[in-house]
């Protein structure tokens, strides 16, 4: 299963990459340091689009919610096809308010991930969560 993970930290990005490798959740994970640069990649339409996205909120230049805000125009085209997870370490209720404003957001998660919330995520997919065998295109 394609899946992007967008963090500006290093260090999340390799213990949620490790963690997902290590899950059998994906064998094709796309990791970017910024939000801008994953939204290229995302809305480009020479590649598959992710069934997975795990994304931060607090980043520099742009955020998570303006990364959800630029995906708008491309919502229809996304949804269904497109499940958008936000990691954050903000326990703030306000942030789970505004997630469920977004339609293609399934999802808020508290860092760190675990092993549990990804079979959980796991299990939503069903056979679809099956690596298809296409190379991965990031």
């Amino acid at each position: 299963m394609k899946t992007y993970l967008i963090d500006d930290d290093d260090l999340a990005i390799y213990l949620t990459e490790h963690l997902l490798r290590t899950e059998g959740f994906s064998n094709c994970i796309c990791t970017f340091q910024s939000a801008r640069e994953a939204l290229e990649k995302l809305v480009g339409k020479k590649q598959r689009v992710p069934q997975v996205v795990f994304l931060d909120l607090n980043m520099p230049l742009m955020d998570g919610w303006q990364f959800l805000d630029a995906l708008a125009p491309y919502e229809e085209a996304l949804r269904g096809t497109c499940h958008i997870y936000i990691l954050t370490s903000s326990l703030a209720l306000k942030d789970l308010e505004k997630s469920k404003e977004y339609e293609l957001v399934a999802g808020l998660i508290h860092k760190p991930l675990d092993s549990e919330e990804i079979r959980a995520i796991q299990s939503q997919f069903g056979e679809e969560a099956a690596d298809d065998g296409k190379p991965c295109d990031c």
